[in-house]
């Protein structure tokens, strides 16, 4: 498994060469600085990303400087006119109509993302746009989380820090804040890729007693890493003690956890989601929570994304939901962030990237 503490030493490592520059040649460079491929950046990327996009010497770039606010669309539209490429985050729609704005010079784009489906592939494979991406860095950091929510929404442990902070802990009661435990359930799976594994070998010490999992297609070489067993979307359902969504968000997968799925359910079954918000029917899941269908749930991602504080999931005790932070480690993200940039500027060299996308 690619650690992101050793993908980051890797990815600086092998970071595309800075150009050298000495006096000699300074008057010479600043003259040709004008014809660098230009870029944008969409976001305050982290630091380490950022330093080899400034050392390369090989590109001109000009970023959206904040990491809070993501930049408008109106902005975006109108700063990748004439560039060379971009680097973006999730946040951003990368659709016909801003590809019609940046025009022919645009042949690369590196997404700091796991998941691509705020990309339109159809729209890039035709202009013959290059695409990469940030997979594996974050591996670890995204196993840890769902592991964290996991036990944060299983255990009641959110419930239980708000009964203790507003005086709701009296005397030791028999049922109180009483939850599920991992020693001796079914752990099920949904995507068994490189993610839904380091989750299950995390999970195993809690004497987990059988993994489960299904896929578009049975996966045994992944599968035999945690001894799990492929089974049907039915069985996973109807056995799972704890079922983990790891799958990307296609159209086959949208809203594939629904009413239909939760129905089949135990009732004392806990659901966690850590890949996309689109795969969950959220108006289901709701009223699986709220009847008592399902123990709970534990989200690190919705739609939209914020999740609006009124939303009907935030009034739910047995619903636990985070701001999607599941990579959100400094090593994770100055991972993605390295491996992004280079990327990039493999990508405008007409060198193989690091991650990318076959389209």
């Amino acid at each position: 498994m690619w650690s992101s503490c050793m993908a980051l030493r890797g990815l600086q490592r092998i970071a595309v060469a800075p150009l050298t520059i000495t006096k000699a040649v300074a008057s010479k460079v600043q003259r040709e600085m004008s014809t660098l491929p230009r870029v944008y950046v969409t976001r305050q990327i982290p630091p380490e990303g950022l330093k080899i996009l400034k050392e390369s010497g090989q590109v001109q770039f000009e970023l959206w400087d904040s990491d809070d606010v993501p930049v408008p669309r109106k902005e975006l539209l109108q700063k990748i006119r004439g560039v060379d490429a971009l680097l973006c985050v999730l946040t951003e729609k990368i659709d016909a109509e801003l590809l019609d704005a940046a025009g022919p010079n645009l042949k690369v784009i590196s997404t700091m993302s796991v998941g691509f489906d705020h990309l339109s592939l159809e729209e890039l494979k035709k202009r013959g746009i290059r695409v990469g991406y940030t997979p594996d860095v974050l591996t670890d950091a995204v196993a840890e989380l769902t592991v964290a929510l996991l036990l944060t929404t299983s255990r009641r442990l959110i419930e239980a820090t708000h009964e203790a902070k507003t005086g709701g802990w009296g005397t030791w009661r028999t049922l109180w804040l009483c939850g599920y435990e991992l020693a001796n359930s079914t752990v099920g799976i949904f995507g068994l890729g490189r993610i839904g594994v380091a989750i299950a070998e995390r999970l195993a010490p809690f004497k987990v007693k059988k993994f489960i999992y299904t896929d578009v297609a049975p996966r045994p070489e992944l599968a035999k890493i945690i001894n799990a067993e492929y089974v049907s979307m039915d069985e996973l359902a109807k056995q799972s003690d704890f079922l983990a969504v790891c799958c990307a968000l296609t159209p086959e997968t949208k809203e594939i956890c629904n009413k239909d799925l939760f129905s089949k359910m135990k009732n004392t079954s806990v659901f966690i989601n850590t890949s996309r918000g689109g795969v969950v029917s959220q108006e289901d899941l709701y009223e699986a929570l709220s009847t008592g269908q399902i123990a709970a749930a534990g989200l690190d991602v919705t739609v939209p994304e914020p999740l609006p504080t009124n939303h009907p999931l935030f009034t739910l005790k047995n619903c636990v939901i985070l701001p999607h932070i599941a990579s959100a480690s400094y090593t994770t993200r100055n991972a993605m962030s390295v491996l992004a940039a280079n990327n990039l500027l493999l990508g405008l060299r007409g060198k193989p990237m690091l991650k990318g996308l076959a389209l």
